[in-house]
């Protein structure tokens, strides 16, 4: 899902070309993943159709994960997928899932992503990383939309006639 969303916006950018650098400025947000990422490193993706795993240089900066075929990264770069963070629900260990050590999910409402990182720590500070990414970029609340339950006026019950309000014997 994610590299086809991706495809899609180079696609619809760029009008058929996915090496345009202007689709890759458009798909990217803005975001110059090339310096100053809040994340990087190495780590093994399953394939989007092809369910083997390839080893790819990530990059988490402002809401997005990016992802590159090496770690040489500049501005002409154009990453070979990008996940919108804001649009991941949860992110946790998955070790048990995939019977493999290290492993971890990110997920989103139309899909479920493997990562297998390269030992427990490198595994704790992806899901840390991009569990704070997406709390800071997931879509906030608006005032209006908070119900504060213990500042309503409460109703009153009010009996329709007086037998109902005495108990029963």
């Amino acid at each position: 899902m994610a590299a086809s969303l991706w495809r899609a916006v180079m696609d619809s950018v760029s009008g058929s070309s996915s090496s345009s650098p202007s689709a890759a400025d458009a798909a990217s947000g803005g975001v110059e993943f090339w310096h100053g990422a809040e994340r990087t490193g190495w780590l093994n993706k399953q394939g989007e159709y092809i369910k083997t795993w390839r080893r790819r240089w990530f990059v988490l900066k402002q809401g997005r994960l990016f992802w590159f075929k090496d770690p040489a990264v500049t501005r002409a770069s154009v990453p070979r997928g990008v996940i919108p963070v804001a649009s991941c629900l949860t992110v946790k260990g998955a070790e048990d899932v995939l019977n493999r050590q290290f492993a971890f999910e990110l997920s989103t409402p139309a899909e479920t992503m493997y990562f297998i990182a390269d030992s427990e720590k490198e595994k704790e500070e992806w899901i840390n990383s991009i569990g704070r990414s997406i709390v800071q970029h997931s879509r906030s609340i608006a005032d209006d939309e908070v119900v504060d339950y213990d500042s309503r006026p409460k109703a009153t019950a009010q009996p329709k006639d007086s037998e109902e309000s005495e108990p029963a014997a």
